[in-house]
């Protein structure tokens, strides 16, 4: 591989409804082996592919740069997300177990967590690879087996890791990957074997997904959008809170579903806050995402990039006030010239209405919006159809807590932001979805409770 912005990769067949029914019935044929196997061999499995990723870490991150565009320093970050998720829930799958419930007249009960089946996951383009690893890994490691469709825009790295769970002797078909767009996920959602879907992208995409599950009765998990509120009070630290506006807007380019792109700032602080980030965020080193110094590479493509464009363009024209970016960036490296980079961009002067601060933009945009009272911030930080995330900057630890609890989003920061440990369940409130994944909670999403009633004496008939 080398970067060649806005050339072609690779060419892929789109996988059409027959190839997608003979990737389900080998996932299939795969989950009746998988399935009987014991927690902890599935364990001893998982625990060889986090090793092979954490092995190969650079190969993939390389691969995943060239994939997405994003910074090689942020792609080594994501692979070392993904191996740390397969070592989670391999530990895990060797305690996954029901429980014994004592009834009168020494009879009992028992329940048994047993494994969906074959379980679809769709990913999105801004996370192929940790998001593929995502959804795997707790399917896995219940007894599931997953097809897997990648983003179109991203196909190369979830190829990768389905080599990677052959190599470390996963059931042949067991994580198998079809390509395409909407049509081949179409076919994965109605196929009547697929026992369940995890989606992850727009709000639009994941409607269409749950009606598509809907008719075949199939449990869903949708994470979607978000227009997250960063909620910066005057008692902050304030270096630490410009640190956590630029990592909750600008990482991987802006295309982050959680970034909080309508930063709240105090008034008391606000210019003091606006100057500092607009100086830090002038400084962002935008290039080739494969140098080692680069923190922001090219944007997905070129739609893309007109479209985050048109909603900067469209700001200016209802008032807001660009105070950095936002123009085209075209690097000193003339093989470089066609890539799709644009200057991270700051606004300011916005206000609650404006269409840049209500709808998502999924780009290097922040709005910087001034508060007074923290009853009106809560309130207008709930404003929106979103919740998949919020945060919030304070020294006040009871005010960081008293207005995350007032927060109606998923997942909420104090002190920091898109900080993804895989011991914490991730996922949203409201359009932004339902469902949760990593951390515990995942379990219940790739597993289904039998009940068993035993009874030790004779039938109490009413007959």
């Amino acid at each position: 591989f080398k970067t060649c912005p806005g050339r072609v990769l690779c060419k892929l067949p789109c996988s059409g409804e027959k190839e997608v029914d003979l990737a389900v019935q080998s996932a299939k044929a795969a989950f009746k082996i998988w399935s009987q196997m014991s927690g902890m061999e599935r364990c001893r499995v998982m625990l060889e592919a986090a090793r092979i990723i954490r092995e190969q870490r650079e190969e993939i991150a390389t691969m995943e740069t060239i994939n997405n565009g994003k910074s090689i320093f942020e792609a080594r970050v994501d692979i070392d997300i993904s191996w740390q998720c397969l070592e989670y829930y391999a530990g895990l799958a060797g305690s996954l177990a029901g429980e014994h419930i004592q009834l009168p007249g020494g009879s009992f009960g028992y329940t048994r967590r047993e494994p969906l089946g074959v379980c679809v996951g769709i990913g999105a383009w801004n996370y192929p690879f940790q998001i593929a690893c995502w959804k795997s890994g707790p399917a896995l490691a219940c007894g599931n087996a997953m097809v897997f469709k990648p983003s179109p825009f991203t196909p190369i790295s979830v190829v990768r890791l389905a080599e990677i769970f052959t190599e470390a002797g996963v059931p042949k078909g067991l994580f198998n990957v079809v390509q395409g767009g909407a049509a081949t996920g179409q076919f994965l959602c109605q196929h009547p074997d697929v026992a369940k879907i995890s989606f992850t992208g727009s709000v639009p995409t994941g409607m269409k997904i749950m009606e598509m599950a809907a008719k075949g009765i199939k449990p869903v998990t949708l994470e979607l959008g978000g227009k997250s509120p960063l909620i910066i009070f005057s008692d902050c630290d304030l270096d630490n809170a410009v640190k956590g506006a630029l990592m909750a807007n600008f990482l991987t380019q802006g295309e982050v579903c959680c970034n909080g792109t309508r930063v709240f700032v105090e008034r008391k602080i606000l210019d003091t806050f606006t100057k500092e980030v607009v100086k830090c965020t002038q400084k962002i080193k935008i290039g080739d995402p494969l140098l080692e110094d680069t923190r922001m590479g090219a944007l997905i493509n070129r739609p893309h990039l007109n479209r985050v464009q048109g909603f900067i363009k469209q700001a200016k024209e209802q008032g807001a006030e660009v105070l950095c970016g936002g123009d085209l960036h075209v690097p000193d490296d003339p093989k470089l010239k066609n890539g799709y980079y644009m200057r991270p961009c700051v606004l300011g002067n916005c206000k609650d209405d404006m269409t840049c601060v209500k709808e998502e933009i999924f780009g290097p945009v922040m709005a910087i919006l001034p508060f007074d009272t923290e009853e009106e911030v809560v309130e207008r930080a709930n404003a929106t159809k979103f919740g998949l995330a919020g945060g919030v900057f304070t020294r006040d630890i009871q005010k960081a807590h008293r207005v995350v609890a007032a927060l109606k989003a998923g997942m909420c920061f104090i002190n920091n932001y898109n900080v993804s440990p895989v011991e914490l369940p991730f996922g949203g409130y409201k359009s932004s979805g339902f469902g949760r994944e990593n951390g515990r909670a995942a379990i219940e999403y790739y597993s289904q409770l039998k009940t068993v009633c035993v009874e030790m004496g004779d039938v109490e008939s009413v007959f």
